[in-house]
């Protein structure tokens, strides 16, 4: 090994186990499997990582996004990472050592590169694709958002003002509508926005909880107007996605609170899932049980706007239950003007109905969704479970080209715009 080798100096990414909330985005997006997980930490193997940047704009919170310069032959190996609690200080580095142009597989690298990569809208608005189905960029007429206000090490205290549950009790899918009051502390938010909660207690290695991340399901002047609250919609976890029990930590801990009682937040974090902020703007929304959560956010921002006439675009929103009984919001959502919102329900086990699906319903609606699309005022949200982004992603594109358009072409501009967002887990 030659002195330079020995000495090369490479800008290592990292992720910051203080600010992740280990809600496995990095892992699901990288291309390479560069990014691993235990019951810690989320760490990326500096043999593998190529700086592409792909995990770092989906990233809710930015813990992806830190990069240290070390030694080469001194990178921090996995299990260093596996063992932190925080990021280590940035050491100071020998006399002869080289700064290198490539990580230690060879690929680009740099903290420079990194923040341009993120940071060129510019090169994003002239239509470079955003890597994954949706947009890395906001609507650009969004209002700017607050994130990581408050962190682990500066976690924040509210008090729960009311959890009832919002589907049938008849009905085994249990919904809760939880209302948090954060009192006299500073906690903005908008409308696609998120949090996460620490549920109390400590995991089978003695570990306490990691929190977990639930959308805002309030618009930005609080689930009372004029008052300093959020509300989240939380489904009871009893089984896993095969049927077989399991119970929720962290689920079962939100719809068994009580009016009165404290819970720690962190947040609030989301940057790019955000609605326009003009009074023409169009929303497609797509969803399924608890992503109706930024929905809801959204619909009923537009309709405090309307009261005031200072909103006259046009909502559409597709939304897919087994039943109406296992719906939430059904009731408000049906009360709500027609001429307000184009309402789609798709019910995939209604008895006297035949079963549908979101997809199906946007091919059925497919000439207005199209309309809609074409016009530039118009965003895309799709929130729910990870399974519905592909049916979604077809059904737009037998939409597209059933009228002779190429779909790889628009959902490009789609994405470059910040006119298509994707919210699933």
């Amino acid at each position: 090994m030659t002195v330079e080798t020995q000495n090369r100096v490479i800008k290592q990414h990292l992720i910051d186990p203080e600010i992740c909330i280990r809600c496995n985005t990095c892992e699901e997006t990288c291309p390479i499997d560069a990014i691993t997980h235990d019951s810690n930490n989320y760490v990326v193997d500096v043999d593998i990582c190529n700086s592409c940047m792909a995990c770092v704009p989906p990233c809710p919170t930015g813990a992806i996004d830190n990069w240290l310069r070390v030694v080469a032959t001194e990178a921090y190996s996995l299990e260093d990472q596996f063992s932190w609690s925080e990021l280590p200080a940035e050491q100071e580095l020998p006399a002869d050592t080289v700064e290198a142009p490539a990580n230690a597989n060879g690929a680009a690298a740099g903290a420079e590169a990194a923040t341009e990569a993120v940071e060129d809208v510019t090169s994003e608005l002239e239509g470079v694709p955003s890597t994954g189905s949706g947009a890395s960029i906001p609507p650009w007429s969004a209002a700017h958002p607050y994130v990581n206000l408050y962190t682990h090490k500066n976690v924040a205290t509210a008090t729960v003002a009311g959890n009832y549950r919002l589907t049938d009790a008849e009905t085994d899918n249990a919904i809760h509508h939880i209302v948090l009051d954060f009192g006299e502390l500073p906690f903005p938010v908008l409308e696609g926005q998120s949090i996460a909660v620490f549920p109390p207690g400590t995991d089978e290695n003695g570990r306490p909880y990691h929190a977990r991340q639930y959308s805002i399901a309030s618009p930005r002047d609080g689930e009372r107007p004029g008052y300093n609250n959020l509300s989240l919609t939380v489904k009871r976890v009893t089984s896993d996605y095969d049927g077989n029990p399991v119970r929720g930590v962290a689920s079962n801990y939100l719809c068994d609170l009580q009016k009165g009682d404290k819970v720690r937040v962190i947040g609030p974090f989301g940057n790019t899932f955000l609605m326009p902020n003009l009074p023409h703007s169009n929303l497609i929304m797509i969803c399924t049980g608890t992503g109706s959560a930024p929905m809801r956010a959204m619909t009923e921002r537009c309709r405090r706007l309307t009261k005031d006439r200072a909103f006259n675009g046009k909502l559409m929103l597709f939304f897919g239950a087994r039943t109406e009984r296992e719906l939430p919001y059904f009731g408000p959502l049906m009360n709500l003007p027609k001429d307000f919102i184009d309402i789609n329900l798709a019910l995939s086990r209604a008895a006297d109905k035949p079963k549908k699906y979101v997809q199906d319903l946007i091919r059925e609606r497919g000439a207005d969704v199209l309309e809609l699309i074409d016009d530039t005022n118009t965003c895309i949200f799709v929130c729910g479970l990870k399974g519905m982004e592909t049916g979604v992603l077809e059904a737009l594109k037998d939409v597209v080209e059933g009228a002779g358009r190429n779909w790889s072409e628009v959902h490009a501009q789609l994405k470059s715009q910040g006119r298509l967002h994707f919210e699933t887990y």
